[in-house]
């Protein structure tokens, strides 16, 4: 292991970790308006000296790789404070919501996740999806979600109604109302009461 790799293992000191927050935050911003954006514009985007961001992040790839493993952190971190072990109806509001707010503060790089083959990223994401799983077996069995619900579809279904709603949040939609809407449309649906009798 190199060096570098290993000081990549040691907790960041309070002021480190408050600088390396500053540039990702300056350089989702930044990308999420412009991926093709270079270095020297996300550098001069951070509001912290230029030789400071060169120290911290060698190259663009190195800052694309930290801000890809810094948004799966949130992302898995969201869901962990959504306590979803809780009742299965809470827990299903507070994790869409949380994951909302991740979804929508890091569009750029939770986008980048999904495709760039992150290690770690990978494993947070394959966690989240397994405690996914579980609250919507939990969400089954408590009569959240019918018997004869295929939970698989149900769940990427689930998938979608948030992707879709994290665009509106990137628009100034807020968290809390999207979340309310994905559940709402989960469990309810879009047809109206009765509908198929009169088909």
């Amino acid at each position: 292991m190199t060096v570098q790799k290993q000081q990549a293992k040691r907790p960041l000191r309070a002021d480190t970790e408050r600088t390396v927050r500053t540039i990702l935050e300056a350089a989702e911003r930044v990308l999420a308006a412009n991926p093709a954006a270079t270095m020297e514009q996300l550098a001069r985007a951070t509001g912290v000296a230029r030789t400071t961001v060169h120290r911290r992040f060698a190259t663009r790839e190195a800052l694309l790789d930290e801000l890809t493993g810094w948004a799966a952190r949130q992302f898995a971190g969201a869901v962990d404070a959504a306590r979803p072990d809780a009742a299965p109806l809470v827990a299903l509001y507070q994790v869409t919501a949380n994951v909302l707010r991740v979804k929508t503060d890091w569009s750029f790089a939770m986008n980048r996740t999904a495709e760039d083959g992150h290690p770690e990223a990978a494993r947070l994401h394959a966690e989240v999806r397994a405690t996914c799983a579980r609250l919507f077996r939990r969400a089954q069995e408590a009569g959240v979600l019918r018997p004869d619900i295929d939970l698989d579809w149900t769940r990427r279904v689930y998938y979608g109604l948030i992707h879709e709603a994290a665009k509106e949040g990137v628009e100034g939609g807020d968290a809390d109302a999207l979340a309310t809407r994905v559940v709402d449309t989960l469990l309810r649906g879009a047809g109206a009461p009765g509908g198929l009798a009169g088909a």
